[in-house]
């Protein structure tokens, strides 16, 4: 089967962005033939909503690939194990974080991220394709639905803008698994609820959200998982920084706007360098967040990860383990 439309023109456009959120590519990973686990699935036919129309999913999958963004980790949650996934994190291995490990028998088939081959991705043999949170491109999905239904984001959604919520909603559905779903996203709405009522603090606290990379900084704005995780304990994104916003979900930043990361409590990380590379520079040192104490530095690349998926398990992981961070610099 010959079918080789490229995405170049939508890689192009999101490798900036991608290089910013700290996503990685990988092409190394084993075969494998895992399919749905043991389970109550729901009915079927089922029909499923996106922003290309509504996509028909006849039999319970057996096969699935998994190409968007913490697409396969969400299917992982629900005891669906894919047989092909893109590693969007660059953890390698079966390209999953530590939250997820073990839930694989057979590793999946690791696909490119921003240019997946859609040879390999036929070669698996797919009965559905998760593509909930990419560049979601009318090519892309046009490309993908020849091998097989493809699942997209949802309508009115912006490249790499699915929230979990609703990654959870549309994987469930198409899974036939929204039962298992509806428990998960009860599970980690709650664990948000407990981290706010435990820090009250948090609530209103205006935050600033930042990465660190050899360009230089930048921050991310609503609409990135990063935001959204601080907005779900109650932070509140610094309304300076989202007046900056585009339709993409991270801002770059010149020298001269850096001092806009100054907030109740800034946020940052370093992408493919040292975080010693920033937090020594006199941009900032010079913020009052981190004169204050008010700054935190995530510099644990698991911690990143989990902070980054964007997946209810890694959100969970984030809530345990970086929670503790931002109360004790406030």
């Amino acid at each position: 089967m010959t079918v080789r439309p490229t995405f170049r023109a939508a890689a192009a456009l999101a490798a900036a962005a991608l290089v910013a959120a700290g996503c990685g590519s990988s092409d190394d990973g084993g075969s494998s033939t895992g399919n749905a686990e043991g389970g109550a699935a729901g009915g079927f036919p089922v029909t499923v909503s996106t922003a290309f129309g509504d996509v028909t999913v006849d039999e319970e999958p057996e096969r699935v690939v998994a190409l968007g963004w913490s697409d396969a980790e969400t299917a992982l949650a629900l005891g669906v194990q894919p047989v092909g996934a893109s590693d969007w994190l660059g953890f390698g291995g079966e390209g999953v974080g530590p939250w997820a490990e073990g839930r694989y028998d057979e590793a999946p088939e690791i696909i490119e991220t921003l240019e997946p081959s859609l040879e390999a991705i036929a070669a698996l043999q797919p009965d559905l394709i998760l593509d909930t949170r990419s560049a979601g491109t009318q090519e892309r999905h046009e490309a993908l639905t020849k091998i097989a239904p493809t699942i997209s984001q949802p309508e009115g959604v912006g490249p790499y803008q699915t929230t979990w919520q609703q990654q959870l909603e549309l994987v469930g559905q198409a899974l036939g698994r929204t039962d298992e779903a509806t428990e998960l996203a009860a599970q980690v709405e709650q664990d948000f609820a407990d981290a706010a009522a435990e820090h009250p603090e948090f609530d209103g606290t205006e935050v600033a959200v930042a990465a660190f990379t050899s360009a230089g900084y930048g921050a991310y704005v609503r609409g990135d998982s990063r935001v959204e995780f601080m907005e779900q304990l109650g932070f509140e994104n610094k309304p300076a920084i989202q007046e900056l916003a585009t339709e993409n979900f991270f801002v770059p930043l010149s020298e001269e706007q850096v001092p806009l990361l100054d907030a109740e409590l800034t946020v940052a990380f370093p992408i493919f360098v040292q975080a010693s590379e920033f937090t020594g520079g006199p941009l900032w040192q010079t913020l009052d967040s981190v004169q204050s104490g008010r700054a935190v530095v995530l510099e644990d690349a698991t911690l990143v990860s989990a902070f980054s998926s964007g997946s209810p398990l890694g959100i969970r992981y984030a809530i345990e383990n970086a929670v503790p961070l931002f109360a004790d610099a406030l």
